[in-house]
């Protein structure tokens, strides 16, 4: 189940339904489906994406999606330090980014820079899908130790995929050490 934080209000939201209103009146998208898979720590792409192509495909033929993939970071993962760096820093995509938590955890980050909403994060758990809009700036933190984060990546073009730094720095206040 999803978590909302506001950092700097102090605030925190748990009622599903009350993210989901927050986020989408800021243009994110976020849905909680069902996640009764039960895989392996190590499990391969091929089996993530079988075990649920009966909720994927629907979705991604419905909005036009092309692509998707599988994100396994764990505590296996090697040169975890530097893949956990390289996504703390703050990005930008040129397309919606859609991720699908079939197992673990992790922070989404946004940064609005809108001059009205503060920074704040969804902690996002097995069952939660969540899409950042393109062009949001924004990073992810899977967490300093002990990482567990298996998700599904959803894109129209995998050149969506790459991403643009911003380096306003704005993500060091809020990474932990």
């Amino acid at each position: 189940m999803a978590v909302l934080n506001i950092p700097d209000l102090q605030k925190q939201i748990t009622d599903p339904k009350e993210i989901r209103n927050f986020l989408e009146a800021r243009g994110v998208w976020f849905d909680q489906w069902e996640t009764p898979a039960e895989l392996a720590e190590e499990a391969d792409q091929e089996t993530v994406l079988a075990a649920y192509a009966h909720v994927l495909k629907p979705f991604m033929e419905k909005n036009g999606y092309q692509t998707a993939d599988v994100i396994n970071i764990n505590s296996h993962t090697p040169n975890y330090e530097a893949v956990r760096n390289k996504f703390l820093s703050e990005h930008q995509h040129t397309e919606d980014e859609v991720r699908f938590f079939v197992d673990g955890q992790g922070y989404f980050w946004f940064n609005l820079d809108n001059g009205k909403d503060p920074i704040f994060n969804v902690l996002c758990q097995a069952g939660d899908l969540i899409s950042v809009p393109a062009n949001t700036r924004h990073w992810f933190d899977a967490g300093k130790e002990n990482p567990s984060v298996k998700a599904i990546r959803i894109f129209i073009d995998q050149s969506g995929w790459v991403p643009h730094y911003t380096e306003s720095g704005i993500d060091q206040k809020y990474n932990p050490a």
